[in-house]
């Protein structure tokens, strides 16, 4: 296998022809030429919402990555949603407690059968089970499973297992080498990486899921445009270089929080003292660039976002500039002072001057 930097700089381009761009540009098309007499043919775009050249790039340049089958959607929420209504509605469905809340309160409205369980464990019995969607690095705790563990013991009793990889992502790790159905993920992080589209995958190496999926999508109507598809892909060539400067500036900023007295807690998976740092080195080929601490309180947030100046105040993560999400806002059940931090690509001297000073605020 090549390295990471040339895989995510070649995958899914054409090959080379005189005259023509390393990456064509987005197709724009509702309906497509057909033939007159013929009709639509296999494997020739004959309508936008199923076909589209551009979104077909894309899911082949995520498909390597993934090492499966991809099928592109307009959203991360889009994806999950055709995750469950494949996979999980001839069963009850586990999804972590501690998860993206959204994501729980999809599977709420969506599924006839939700059950809980904590990422960190203990796993429940899976005995009549459809679906265990699993989440590790959870989003926003950042607690870890044992992915290998958890998709067999998931298999043995008839379920399906789908693995969120949004915060690895497919650079940190590839969870259907790991034993896992299906890859799901919001592509809207550091896939894209510059916080400018929206757009979500699975991936498989089931023929017969990544079909379904396809249908729903068609009948669904949760289509990414080609733009999106487009920006995402030109934007996938710099992911090695963007999560190594990303996972450098997380590690020097997770011992700074260690250190103040105004943190209250610190969780980084690639910090030693980390509860989930045994299993990250077991399991991720690269940590996230996504550090989650908690102040005392709202007060103390706000003061901090405040003072800082290279730190911006905004949801979301895996970007090119550094932001803080206080997670209790959006309706989370957290801590009113539980932070998200998403480290960008600036230097880790000024990140770390601009951390320190913010922290003398509060």
């Amino acid at each position: 296998m090549t390295g990471d930097g040339t895989r995510v700089a070649h995958a899914g381009l054409p090959d080379p022809v005189p005259g023509q761009p390393f990456l064509p540009g987005p197709v724009f098309a509702a309906p497509y030429h057909l033939d007159p007499v013929a009709g639509p043919q296999p494997g020739t775009p004959g309508y936008g919402r199923p076909d589209n050249p551009t979104r077909v790039a894309l899911e082949a340049a995520i498909g390597e990555l993934e090492g499966g089958e991809c099928v592109a959607f307009a959203s991360g929420m889009a994806a999950i949603a055709a995750v469950f209504q494949v996979c999980g509605r001839n069963g009850s469905v586990v999804v972590p407690s501690d998860g993206y809340f959204a994501g729980r309160a999809l599977a709420e409205q969506m599924l006839p059968s939700v059950r809980y369980a904590p990422t960190a464990g203990p796993a429940p019995d899976f005995a009549g089970v459809s679906l265990v969607l699993l989440e590790s690095p959870a989003n926003p705790g950042l607690d870890m499973c044992d992915l290998p563990a958890l998709s067999a013991a998931a298999h043995a009793a008839g379920a399906l297992v789908a693995v969120d990889n949004t915060t690895a992502t497919p650079l940190g790790q590839r969870p259907l080498d790991l034993g896992a159905d299906v890859s799901v993920a919001s592509g809207t992080k550091a896939l894209a990486g510059h916080s400018d589209v929206l757009i979500g995958y699975v991936a498989t190496r089931d023929a017969g899921l990544a079909e379904k999926f396809r249908s729903w999508r068609a009948l669904g109507g949760a289509i990414p445009g080609p733009f999106e598809a487009w920006l995402v892909h030109r934007s996938m060539g710099t992911l090695d270089l963007r999560l190594a400067r990303q996972s450098t500036n997380a590690a020097a900023v997770a011992e700074v929080l260690a250190a103040h007295p105004a943190v209250v807690s610190v969780r980084w998976p690639g910090r030693p003292a980390d509860p989930a740092y045994d299993l990250a080195r077991k399991q991720l080929r690269r940590v996230p660039g996504v550090v989650t601490f908690t102040l005392a309180d709202k007060a103390a947030v706000d003061r901090f976002l405040t003072a800082s100046t290279l730190i911006a105040a905004a949801t979301s993560f895996g970007g090119l500039h550094t932001t803080a999400d206080r997670r209790e806002q959006w309706g989370d059940d957290v801590s009113p002072g539980l932070v998200r931090l998403s480290c960008g690509i600036e230097d880790e001297a000024d990140l770390v001057a601009d951390l320190q000073a913010a922290l003398k605020a509060v």
